[in-house]
């Protein structure tokens, strides 16, 4: 099964980008919680590679997390060389994107990564040619959803979310989005017919591995990235209420936005993990 992802483009966000760790919010109390155990999750859950060190990015999933009433609900480790099962990749040109193109080819699982790759691609005119994928099998509504991930070079916009099951937009939740260039990370949250938006920027090198998370409950949305808090939404209003599912993609926006790619490049994702909220 293929899926055309239906996006608008991002309004305008945050006036300001910062360190990730000057942005964090006070972390005296929220610090410990937020901290995983790493190693081997359950084998029904994951594959049974134990050390960190035999993972591509040299960190595990966690086991568990430090926060009351999660509890692991799925892992991934992207093993073998399909998706897993409950996973589906996008194809056609995206709304928003006339230039653009989502070629489920450029979706691979291999050496126990899924790689997205972006390039110019003559099956389609030679444009720039990207992927996508959706968890479409495995919707949830509230928990902790993570990423962990990479980019290798720059230009696509690269973004890993959370869409409504229903299709129907918005709202949507982007808790790792870059820009043109990889040193900073976006994330949004996409509410209301009039698409009212949050969102908050900073620096960090997307070139390097990064555990993206964000914690979804009926009041809240709280962002953080290796563990560190990075945004937080309360306004009830903005917090989705329905079943979502995590995808994760790149765009090129060339004659969209600054984001159009001039080199090859690829989104890499060693492990995706979901904790249910109890």
């Amino acid at each position: 099964m293929t899926r055309r992802r239906v996006m608008t483009r991002r309004t305008a966000l945050v006036a300001f980008v910062l360190p990730v760790l000057a942005v964090c919010l006070p972390l005296a109390a929220a610090a410990a919680p937020l901290r995983g155990t790493t190693g081997h999750a359950s084998s029904a859950a994951c594959s049974p590679k134990t050390p960190s060190a035999d993972e591509p990015s040299h960190l595990a999933p966690y086991t568990k997390i430090l926060v009351p009433g999660y509890t692991l609900a799925y892992c991934t480790d992207f093993t073998g060389t399909k998706l897993p099962r409950g996973w589906d990749k996008f194809a056609g040109v995206p709304s928003g994107d006339a230039g653009g193109y989502f070629e489920p080819s450029h979706v691979v699982v291999h050496n126990g990564i899924l790689q997205i790759d972006t390039y110019k691609d003559p099956k389609h005119g030679g444009v720039w040619a990207t992927g996508g994928v959706c968890a479409c099998g495995r919707p949830r509504t509230y928990g902790a959803i993570f990423v962990r991930s990479r980019s290798v070079g720059f230009g696509p916009d690269d973004v890993e979310l959370l869409w409504p099951v229903a299709n129907k937009w918005p709202p949507e939740v982007d808790f790792n989005e870059s820009s043109r260039l990889p040193w900073s990370s976006t994330w949004t949250v996409h509410y209301a017919s009039d698409d009212k938006t949050f969102g908050h920027s900073a620096l960090v090198n997307l070139l390097g591995w990064h555990t993206w998370g964000v914690f979804w409950t009926p009041h809240s949305l709280t962002f953080t990235v290796d563990g560190f808090i990075w945004g937080l939404v309360t306004e009830r209003s903005a917090v989705p209420q329905s079943a979502m599912t995590l995808d994760i993609q790149s765009q090129s926006y060339c004659g969209v936005a600054p984001e159009c790619p001039t080199s090859p490049s690829s989104l890499q994702v060693d492990w995706v993990e979901e904790f249910a909220r109890g």
